[in-house]
């Protein structure tokens, strides 16, 4: 018989879900004081707490629809708004409306993804997400901001984050299937390749940290519209 956790149990995978709000807010307050080097590692941060919530939540017995709730709004917080001020404070604001308009559409646009998941996912396969996640757009502003900050040279280069962040934000409406790491069955990899695969990542990016990251981030990222077109090459040899 499956036993009830005490109510207070429910609160710690809820405390996990809050730390994330509060570092995407933190990331904002650091990048109003100008310090870009850092306000995108605390996005980074509420990537940590948000993955740690739901597990929690499941190895407590404590998930419920408040937490669902509370998790989503969390995420449409860290992974939205504060990527999307702190994009428009770096690059977007010396463009005026543009700036605006691209910021905007990162956070609109991200909320859009995220009510989209939350009424279907119980009808998609278990093994993919349909459009970017919001938290990987989140990340990839963040890395692309690192990566300037860390090489001066190329910070006169800014303003190309702002297609980008117009292409991350198209990428999470749309039907591109990226691969969910969540939910993918652990013991249909083969264990020996796959722990050194990993224990090689990891080296990289234990020496090259933001480089690593971005290489990361851009295989995911390119992913999905490479996986498209490679179906949608195939139906047409097909038909041909």
């Amino acid at each position: 018989m499956r036993q009830t956790p005490p109510p207070i149990a429910y609160l710690l995978p809820n405390f996990f879900t809050a730390a994330s709000i509060f570092s995407g807010f933190y990331a904002i307050v650091l990048a109003l004081e100008g310090a870009f080097d850092s306000a995108p590692w605390f996005i980074f941060l509420a990537l940590i707490f948000d993955g740690l919530d739901g597990r929690v939540a499941r190895l407590t017995n404590t998930a419920s629809h408040f937490g669902v709730e509370f998790d989503s709004l969390a995420d449409i917080v860290a992974f939205g708004v504060a990527p999307a001020f702190i994009l428009y404070l770096y690059a977007g604001e010396s463009y005026g409306r543009i700036g605006i308009v691209v910021s905007a559409l990162f956070i609109i646009f991200g909320a859009v993804r995220l009510a989209r998941f939350n009424v279907t996912t119980s009808r998609i396969e278990p093994s993919v997400f349909i459009g970017l996640p919001i938290p990987t757009a989140a990340i990839m502003i963040s890395i692309a901001i690192l990566v300037m900050e860390r090489y001066h040279a190329l910070s006169s280069y800014k303003v190309f984050i702002l297609p980008l962040a117009l292409i991350l934000a198209i990428l999470m409406v749309s039907n591109i299937r990226y691969p969910s790491f969540k939910k993918m069955n652990v013991k249909t990899f083969h264990f020996t390749r796959f722990l050194i695969g990993f224990i090689t990542v990891a080296m990289g990016i234990f020496v090259y940290p933001i480089e690593g990251m971005a290489i990361l981030a851009a295989g995911y990222l390119l992913y999905g519209p490479l996986r498209a077109s490679f179906y949608m090459l195939r139906r047409l040899f097909h038909r041909g």
